[in-house]
């Protein structure tokens, strides 16, 4: 039953999503903050531990593999325990193992030093899997279909956003004081933001402060406000059981295909800019690290106002009377597209010409993602969890890959021309899946 609270003859909406929202921003910028520590010490790691470009592109990917693996079993998690009480473990969890990266500097020996950056970076990967899967359950769950575009933009924004914050703050903690002290500050920032999740976030029909209006208006206008109570358990109260009968149906599903493929594309872009950028800025550009910290914000925040305007013109096409399929897919395309100006980078010499370039393709690469979005829409009500892992977990193969291929590119090479043209091909390929194979976006219902 329903424990929200209405005040006497109340009759105005509360906006309790909006603070939800806020939180899953929070979240994910710390989130992403976290994956880029690695990035933002690369090149003074490398200088002091003395690691090749392949070294580390295989640190950078340790996390992805992880990532990738507990994709599933993390969707599942949420789906028996609720998103709650899972999202708040794996907040802890990773912000943990990151506060330990910055001990690596008291090992000796390069073998021990980067197996255990791998193994933590594992760690980290593992921890972070539900994180995704449990933004978008919360906005399936907190927002109507007509906001859910913009609602799922400003959580996935928060990944351009973390640059654009902790960049700056990473870059002077380097020069400063040392590479090892921008673990200790993320994850101590991590655990903090564990203590406040657990003050804000509950399901819609049991937090204390929303109120009737706002529970009726979003949950008419299409949100699964009882998520976990319909999901969690069985008609006898007995936990719902993972079939692998359903992954299969969505690998059926020519829509659901199209849509995985289409985040492993989009995927690669976020992937070159959150481990190879700040290196490339440095060896190719000549850049310090100090500098790096500023400039890598610049195409940050270009990626960040992009996805804001993404879902913002993707719910307004709906409100509009344009069709599901019409208001998602017109945003992706449009933006894929113009992410493929990252080549223009190789041919041109100016520092501030390659930082404009690169923050077109970023602010690009912002209004095509919405990937999180398209999956609040299709992922059948019955396992939302798993549906939205088995897509994140696609989606970050290209975490596996793109730092690994990069690595072997530019050694094979000597040159990131490779590299980057890598990352335009697959805008192109996103582009091909959303107007080649999804066809029709529509709720995916389980046979």
């Amino acid at each position: 039953m329903a424990s929200y609270i209405v005040a006497a003859g109340s009759t105005r909406r509360s906006n309790i999503r909006y603070t939800i929202v806020a939180m899953l921003f929070l979240v994910t910028a710390i989130n992403y903050g976290d994956r880029a520590t690695m990035s933002m010490v690369g090149a003074p790691m490398s200088k002091q531990l003395g690691l090749g470009s392949v070294g580390l592109g295989y640190i950078f990917a340790s996390f992805s593999w992880a990532y990738v693996i507990g994709q599933i079993p993390g969707g599942w998690l949420l789906d028996r325990f609720g998103s709650r009480r899972v999202y708040f473990w794996s907040i802890l969890t990773w912000s943990g193992v990151t506060l330990l990266q910055g001990f690596v500097g008291l090992l000796h020996g390069i073998g021990l030093v980067v197996t255990t950056l791998v193994l933590l970076r594992f760690l980290v990967g593992l921890a972070e899997a539900p994180s995704f899967p449990g933004n978008s359950r919360i906005v399936a769950a907190w927002f109507p279909a007509n906001e859910r575009g913009t609602a799922s933009a400003i959580f996935n924004s928060a990944q351009y956003f973390a640059t654009v914050l902790f960049a700056p703050i990473m870059g002077w903690i380097i020069h400063a004081i040392n590479w090892q002290s921008v673990f200790f500050v993320m994850g101590g920032a991590g655990i903090l933001a564990s203590i406040v999740w657990l003050r804000v976030i509950y399901d819609p029909d049991k937090h204390p402060s929303v109120n009737k209006a706002e529970f009726a208006y979003i949950e008419q206008g299409g949100a699964l406000v009882r998520i976990d109570a319909a999901q969690g358990a069985t008609a006898a109260g007995r936990p719902r059981a993972f079939r692998w009968s359903t992954v299969r149906q969505l690998f059926a599903s020519r829509m659901m295909v199209g849509v995985f493929i289409g985040q492993y594309c989009i995927n690669a872009l976020t992937y070159f800019f959150i481990s190879w950028f700040p290196v490339y800025l440095v060896q190719v550009r000549h850049m310090s690290i100090l500098k790096v910290g500023v400039v890598a914000a610049i195409p940050a925040m270009c990626g960040f106002l992009g996805g804001i305007l993404g879902g913002l013109v993707s719910d307004g096409l709906q409100r509009r009377g344009y069709s599901l399929t019409v208001s998602r897919k017109l945003p992706i395309v449009a933006g894929m597209l113009l992410s493929t100006s990252i080549v223009v980078a190789n041919y041109v010499a100016l520092d501030a010409v390659v930082i404009a370039v690169m923050a077109l393709a970023f602010f690009g690469k912002g209004v095509g993602a919405l990937g999180w979005a398209v999956m609040a829409d299709i992922a059948p009500k019955e396992m939302t969890g798993v549906c939205a892992g088995v897509f994140n977990m696609i989606g970050n193969l290209s975490g596996v890959v793109t730092p690994i291929a990069i690595g072997y590119i530019v050694q094979g090479t000597g040159s990131f021309d490779g590299g980057l043209a890598f990352v335009g091909a697959h805008a192109v390929l996103a582009v091909m899946s959303y107007l080649v194979i999804v066809g029709p976006i529509r709720r995916l219902e389980l046979r």
